[in-house]
């Protein structure tokens, strides 16, 4: 996606990121291109100025990029995983935060990527805020990954379907995700049929 001329150094750092990360995980920055073309489309539908849009969308290119401290044979493991296991995949927000806080950006794609886990109600981690201490990038950037991580194939699993990523997010639409966020979504996945490529 073109990124307006002042971003563009930018945008070179997250490119940079991501071409590191791709040498050892071939799943996660795919999974992360395709929740960043879902939360630019729907940042487009609620109008979003420009450069808020860009950096929705490289704060979408990275938000697993903590991952890369987690290790591979846990991230692709099949079937159910332990309670200690999930304590640990769950680190790779703060893991990314850190991360990305090291790099001089002039807004916030640091606090967004540490909010993608975090819900309106406070159920969320790693920190548990909620409400309007969420980014509303952030609230975008946490429902679009509900519905590109349910609906596409991961190492682990086959896709569940976009039936049920949509009902999952009408579901918590409300609680713990921002409504506005959920009915955009719905709306620009039904008008372009959006769908995630196979990997």
């Amino acid at each position: 996606m073109p990124v307006s001329e002042p971003n563009k150094i930018y945008q070179e750092v997250i490119d940079a990121l991501i071409a590191m990360h791709r040498l050892t995980d071939g799943y996660t920055p795919n999974h992360e291109d395709q929740t960043a073309e879902l939360a630019v489309m729907i940042g487009r539908h609620l109008r979003l100025p420009a450069e808020r849009i860009d950096v929705l969308h490289m704060a979408a290119q990275v938000h697993d990029i903590g991952k890369a401290r987690i290790p591979l044979e846990l991230l692709t493991k099949p079937g159910r995983i332990t309670a200690d296991e999930y304590g640990v995949l769950k680190t790779h927000v703060q893991f990314g935060y850190e991360m990305l806080n090291k790099i001089s950006f002039p807004f916030n794609l640091a606090e967004i990527v540490w909010c993608h886990h975090e819900y309106l109600d406070g159920s969320g981690y790693p920190r548990g805020i909620s409400g309007d201490a969420l980014p509303f990038e952030s609230r975008i950037l946490t429902v679009a990954d509900i519905v590109e991580s349910m609906s596409a194939d991961r190492p682990y699993r086959k896709s569940l379907g976009m039936a049920v990523a949509l009902e999952e997010i009408q579901r918590q639409r409300g609680s713990r995700l921002d409504p506005v966020v959920v009915d955009a979504c719905l709306h620009v996945v039904q008008e372009h049929n959006w769908r995630p490529i196979a990997n």
